[in-house]
Order: structure tokens, then sequence, then C-alpha cells
């Protein structure tokens, strides 16, 4: 029996659109036994069918293609904090955990870079995979040659992170189709600038940098008409002592960084923000995903 846990992550991060990333300790965690066919058996936020139909399959059975082998049954049993369609990463964990299980099982013939390139393809895009691979604060780039090169640094310790999550989900699909499909020049280079930021506040442990680094021209002012509420918090937080407040992905989560002193009047309007059936996450920084062999206390036979 091999275990995995896969952290939530949060990306784009307000300018670093497809590109910045942050991992943060929420973990989805599943135990892969072999099994005389494919099972799902599932625990945590929402509801999945006990089917092969899903992320953690896919994973799996995508890195032994990779590899040119053949998936074997698998039986895997998840559980799983991560909230769905909110914008903290879940179907990119799912992925990651697949793939890593199967590499696992297959002698590490990929290692966690050949994980994180297969799985990037899958997504399309780095931004989750990459933090849920390597952890902490990550940047990422396609090559020329059409592999990911990514980067990962630790974030400062002494930043606090609020999630609020709403009880609405919001598709990515849906998220990205209100984007327009050609930019003006200046927003580019607006995006730019404050993604450049970014990364030297987090190497610089720079918080006072954030209010601009975290600005967005490229998607946040496109998907506010999906998110009721979400310009007023936002203002409403930068005014009341947060150094960043963005849409986690596509949202509709509103991720905020700040300090101890006004973490508790951060948190207060990210509650009205999240309204009576959503939530708000205290989390910090998490680390890239971690395997784990175990005994196994259940006979494959009997799942």
């Amino acid at each position: 029996m091999i275990a995995i846990r896969v952290p939530a992550t949060s990306a784009n991060l307000g300018p670093g659109f497809d590109c910045l990333g942050l991992a943060v300790d929420l973990y989805l965690e599943v135990l892969a036994h072999h099994s005389e066919k494919n099972r799902f058996i599932y625990r945590g936020e929402g509801h999945l069918e006990d089917s092969a139909d899903n992320l953690i399959h896919r994973g799996f059975q995508e890195a032994h293609t990779a590899l040119g082998k053949t998936a074997p049954p698998i039986a895997f049993e998840v559980t799983n904090p991560i909230p769905l369609a909110r914008g903290l990463g879940s179907s990119s964990a799912a992925l990651v955990a697949g793939a890593a299980l199967a590499d696992a099982l297959l002698d590490n013939s990929l290692g966690r870079e050949g994980v994180f390139q297969l799985t990037a393809r899958l997504e399309g895009h780095p931004d989750n995979v990459a933090p849920a691979v390597y952890g902490g604060f990550t940047i990422s780039a396609l090559t020329t040659e059409g592999s990911y090169l990514t980067q990962s640094l630790p974030l400062p310790v002494s930043w606090k992170l609020l999630f609020a999550t709403p009880a609405f989900e919001l598709p990515t699909q849906e998220a990205r189709a209100v984007l327009p499909t050609r930019y003006r020049r200046s927003e580019v280079i607006f995006n730019t600038s404050r993604t450049a930021l970014w990364s030297l506040a987090v190497a610089r442990n720079r918080p006072e940098l954030l209010p601009v680094a975290s600005q967005d021209a490229l998607h946040e002012p496109y998907r506010k008409a999906l998110i009721p509420g979400l310009a007023e918090c936002r203002q409403a937080l930068l005014e009341d002592g947060a150094y960043a407040a963005f849409l986690s992905g596509a949202g509709p989560t509103l991720a905020v960084i700040t300090d101890q002193e006004h973490l508790e009047r951060c948190r207060h309007l990210l509650e009205r923000y999240a309204s009576q059936d959503g939530r708000v996450l205290e989390l910090a920084a998490g680390e890239g995903y971690r395997l784990e062999r175990r005994q196994s206390e259940t006979p494959a036979s009997r799942l």
C-alpha cells in the first residue's frame, strides 16, 4: 500500500496568470492498493462516484502511458479536504497524486521532475501543479522546446494567509470563457512588471511590495462579474491592512496576505464575503507531495 499527500494550491496570485503558484497546508490524501478492478473510495468535499472516471485514475493511467506501460487495476482510498471548483487546485492535486503514485510503483522512472512535466502538460498550464509537486511559492515558464521550467521559493513565515471560500462553485472552463483573446500592450506590461515584483517580494521578504505586486489587468477585471462582492471586499481589505487580496486561481476563493496585527480584521471582512454557507481558512505555505509506503491492513481482494 502506498500513501500520498498532495497540497492544495493557489494559482495566478493576481498578475501571474498561468505562471505563479503557491502550495498551502491543506492536503489531499490517497491510499493506493493493488486490486482486481479499479475502485475509487471517496470521502471529503463534494461527492464523487466510485468509478475510474476521475482525475486520480487519469494521472495514474497517463503516467503508465508515458512510460510505455499498461496501468494495472488499482483501488484508491481518498480523503479530500480541498473544496472542489473553488480555485484551490483540487483538480491539480488529484492529477499529481495519480501520476506520483504510478511513478512510485514504476521504480521512480519519471522522478519528481517527470511528474511535474507530465501533469503540467495534462493541465495545459503549470501554475497549480508546480507548487503541488515542489511546494512553496513557484514561478513557471513554458520553454521554446515545449517543456516547463519552474523554480520554488519558501514563503516568508511571517506572512499570514487567509482564504475565503464561498459556497458556490465556479468551474475553470466558465471562468476562462469570459477572458478576451487579445490584450493591449499596456495591460501586458502592467502584469509583467507586477509578476516580477511578486518574486522579488518573496525572495527578499518585502511584503510592502505586495499591494502593487498583486494587481492584475488580465483576468480579474473580467471575472469579477461572476463573483458577487469581490471588488468591494478586496478594496475594504486593502484599506484595512491586507498586503494583498487576489482571486485564488479562477475563483471564487479570495486569498489574502496580511500580518499578525491585521489578521482578525481581515478575517472579519472575509467572513462577510464567504457568507453563511462559506468558510474562511487560515493556512500556511505547504510542501510538495510526499509519498509513504505502508503495510496493507486491508487485503486488496476485499476492496
